[in-house]
């Protein structure tokens, strides 16, 4: 799916749907808890807006890594009241994801670093003497 924008001439322009690279699911999530607590719709509707609807997060991928963050202690769960009055499971984050988040956006942060320089490089580099 792709959603369209305008550049700056006002040309109609289609941008592609990002497609969640493995491994950065839980940290978007535990980002997103770390603003409020929230049910599994609200945490796919916040990655969804802060991301300019780039990244689309289904249930299918969701809610398996939901269950799995609850096991290893990183969220906790409790059921209440949606918005428009359903029933619905909140997440909140624990102390322990806290934690784990920082962890996830220092390590995600040098990969980024990293994969930046290659996309940004106009040669090879200088070969290393070994």
């Amino acid at each position: 799916m792709a959603y369209s924008h305008k550049n700056e001439w006002g040309d109609n322009l289609k941008t592609p749907e990002l497609d969640i690279v493995r491994g950065t699911l839980d940290l978007l999530v535990l980002k997103s808890l770390s603003w409020e607590p929230l049910h599994g719709f609200g945490i796919a509707s916040a990655i969804r807006r802060h991301t300019d609807k780039a990244l689309l997060v289904e249930e299918g991928a969701l809610y398996p890594a939901l269950y799995r963050m609850e096991s290893k202690g990183w969220i906790r769960a409790e059921w209440g009241l949606s918005e428009n009055n359903r029933r619905a499971k909140f997440y909140e984050l624990t102390p322990s994801g806290r934690r784990h988040l920082k962890t996830e956006i220092s390590t995600w942060k040098a990969y980024a670093e990293a994969v930046a320089k290659v996309i940004e490089a106009t040669q090879l580099p200088a070969q290393e003497n070994a």
